[in-house]
């Protein structure tokens, strides 16, 4: 180990703050990985965007090293299955990404708002007739996005709760590599089953995204079949959990509450704002350089890693006056909690979609709801890909109900 390398630390002052480690790191610093390797993390907001920008930084699976983790750690990723397309670099990225680019844009966005409405409505209903207290993680913020991503892709809004239980155990940095091939096999099992169901019709229809992919005859079953994997297991999580961390916040911050309740127009930039504050991806925005690349005064070695600390990043003092504070009223354009470049998230149009409607629907609903533990009972997933909260028990009065 590299003189002043350490391991990462995932300890946070608060279930909003970035881990301590991080904060108090440099902009780029040395950090030592689970399974020996000497890399790097980033923590500055130039650096970072720096990085995500470079064409010298791979995404490659098979070149990444884990920060954080047990015994996944220390398992050499493969390269990427084709279909796989996060994990690929350019040619092959930029064929899937604009394969997909139109199901994510914002007319198709528009296009769903109808159907995000309508879902955010439907499990609100639910909700309410569950009765108070309620866990919002489960009986809220887990559904909606789930629906969507199921109605986007033409699965079977029953299959949801089997992408649910198995991206919960892929997004465990701890669970044991065989846990998570059980996983990713039970995602690949119910995207094959759709895919069956397609062909037994009279033919693959334009309804869905992967009907759509099936008709154009430019995938094979294996890449249509990893395509559907990655598209269910990414396209819920992120967004489920910034629904049930951003209302953990809201209700913790009054101040910040009563302004957006006050004022829906202000939707839009609290979500932004929320986004940068929170930023739920810690330590899986990774990149390996393929050559030797000076940046921010080091140099980073080919084959080196760098974890990119977006929360860090986009606490960053010198982009982002006061960053410690959720100020809903901030403008936050630039923010990377959706990553940059070419590897920038493909749905973040739909998930800003679904952040704004699904917060003020919750809060119209709802305008007493408040938590129904302290807060420092809520367990927060420390230990995640994706940072969240595993439960959230919130309370409301009888007046909040149908």
């Amino acid at each position: 180990m590299s003189a002043g390398a350490q391991p990462l630390e995932t300890d946070r002052p608060t279930p909003f703050d970035p881990p301590i480690d991080l904060r108090n790191r440099p902009l780029l610093s040395r950090l030592a990985y689970p399974d020996g390797h000497l890399g790097w993390v980033a923590t500055g907001y130039t650096v970072t965007r720096a990085i995500l920008a470079d064409p010298r930084f791979s995404t490659r699976r098979e070149l990444l090293h884990q920060p954080v983790g047990g015994e996944r750690a220390h398992q050499r990723p493969t390269p990427a299955e084709p279909g796989i397309f996060p994990h690929m670099d350019p040619p092959d990225h930029t064929r899937y990404r604009r394969l997909l680019s139109r199901h994510f844009g914002p007319r198709r966005v528009t296009e769903l708002t109808p159907a995000i409405r309508r879902y955010t409505a439907q499990v609100l209903d639910a909700m309410a007739d569950g009765g108070s207290p309620a866990d919002l993680v489960t009986s809220f913020a887990m559904p909606v996005p789930a629906l969507v991503i199921c109605e986007l892709l033409g699965v079977p809004a029953q299959d949801r709760h089997v992408i649910q239980a198995a991206t919960a155990v892929m997004n465990n940095l701890d669970s044991t590599p065989e846990q998570t091939a059980g996983a990713v096999l039970s995602i690949i099992e119910t995207v094959r089953g759709l895919l069956a169901r397609l062909r037994a019709e009279s033919g693959p229809s334009d309804e869905g995204l992967l009907a759509h992919a099936m008709a154009t005859g430019d995938l094979t079953d294996d890449e249509l079949t990893n395509l559907g994997m990655v598209l269910l297991a990414t396209g819920h999580l992120p967004t489920s959990s910034m629904l049930a961390l951003g209302t953990f916040a809201l209700l913790t911050d009054p101040a910040q509450r009563a302004r957006l309740t006050a004022d829906p127009e202000l939707a839009g930039p609290a979500v932004e704002e929320l986004l940068r504050y929170l930023s739920i991806l810690q330590f899986d925005v990774r990149r390996t350089a393929l050559a030797d690349v000076e940046i921010g005064g080091q140099v980073i070695a080919a084959g080196e890693t760098v974890v990119l600390a977006l929360p860090v990043a986009n606490r960053d003092l010198e982009h982002f006056p006061d960053p410690d504070r959720l100020d809903l009223d901030r403008s936050a354009t630039g923010h990377l909690a959706f990553g940059h470049g070419i590897h920038q998230c493909l749905g973040q149009h739909l998930a800003r979609a679904e952040l704004r409607i699904a917060l003020t629907a919750l809060f119209e609903r709802f305008p007493d709801l408040r938590l129904a533990v302290p807060a420092a009972e809520v367990p927060t997933r420390d230990r995640m890909a994706v940072y969240g909260v595993d439960r959230l028990p919130v309370a409301w009065g009888r007046s909040s109900g149908r």
